[in-house]
């Protein structure tokens, strides 16, 4: 689509292109597989594209690695509904919602965000950057007894 979009013309200058991904494009999560290839992929373009459009036409290329969402494709997933409950557990912020992600892609629409090109920005309630929380380390150790 970008090829495409480029080739005719299609993207104002200082215009934006946002592709939703999953941190499965960097972690392996049980019986995500194709899809997180397809999601490696995904923002793998997001980077060359958002070099040629950026230099060219000062047009923004961005990924946005969404919490897990209830969705059709999600719902498909084998075990989803406890990754659901997983992520949820181990996001400082909690899981963010259909709705919270279409209004973070909002922003990347404005004229706010005129300088952010070829990014992965997650939008998963802080879960890509934790290692185990304590609702996470209860859930599977029912002795364990958080400090705070």
């Amino acid at each position: 689509m970008l090829q495409i979009a480029r080739q005719k013309d299609a993207i104002n200058d200082w215009g934006s292109v946002v592709a939703l991904t999953y941190v499965a494009a960097q972690r392996t999560l049980y019986g995500y597989n194709d899809m997180a290839d397809a999601k490696a992929l995904i923002e793998s373009i997001a980077r060359s594209f958002g070099y040629i459009y950026g230099r060219d036409k000062k047009i923004r290329i961005n990924t946005i690695s969404q919490s897990p969402t209830m969705t059709t494709a999600g719902s498909g997933v084998k075990g989803f509904g406890s990754l659901v409950d997983f992520t949820e557990r181990m996001s400082p912020l909690g899981n963010a919602s259909a709705a919270e992600c279409a209004d973070y892609c909002i922003t990347l629409f404005s004229d706010l965000t005129r300088k952010v090109t070829m990014q992965n920005l997650f939008h998963d309630g802080g879960f890509s950057s934790m290692g185990m929380s304590a609702e996470a380390m209860h859930q599977y150790d029912k002795s364990f007894k958080p400090c705070d």
